[in-house]
């Protein structure tokens, strides 16, 4: 029997791209699965999704992720809006320099310009191996440990087993 992998919204399955169905389970059978079987014993308390996202949100590895984010972003950011705002200036106060011929009908302006189209390819290149080479697998890592501890929050919550 196959288990729904999430709910269905206007016909559209908004399923969990993280959820594979026919593992979902595999340790259930022995009563095994990282949550404690029915309510909460006296003094135990089972953290809700909202402690557990805080409780991520302060954590160092999230902060970790955020920093290596803004470590990249920001500096690439402002050198692209930097050199967009020179071209621009140039374009309007050195309009002499902006057409002087640099290969035949080719003019300073169409090299600049050309560039601004090239140095978003390359930014949009650079960002992508950034976040491949470090911060993808962090922010993953980060996420599978929040659903695991949501799930378990989500079971407690409806006192059942199944999603």
């Amino acid at each position: 029997m196959e288990k729904d992998a999430g709910p269905a919204v206007a016909g559209v399955r908004l399923d969990d791209p993280w959820y594979e169905a026919s593992a979902a389970d595999w340790d259930e059978a022995d009563g095994v699965d990282g949550a404690a079987d029915g309510p909460p014993g006296p003094g135990e308390h089972r953290p809700s999704a909202a402690e557990i996202y805080l409780e991520v949100h302060r954590s160092e590895a999230f902060r970790e992720v955020r920093r290596r984010y803004r470590r990249f972003v920001a500096p690439a950011a402002l050198a692209f809006l930097l050199w967009y705002l020179a071209y621009v200036v140039a374009a309007t106060t050195a309009p002499a320099l902006m057409a002087r011929p640099v290969a035949g009908a080719v003019n300073v302006a169409m090299v600049a310009g050309l560039g601004q189209f090239l140095t978003t390819f390359l930014l949009t290149w650079a960002y992508a191996r950034h976040a491949r080479l470090r911060r993808d697998r962090a922010a993953l890592d980060l996420r599978w440990d929040t659903q695991e501890l949501t799930r378990g929050a989500e079971q407690q919550a409806t006192g059942g087993r199944g999603r």
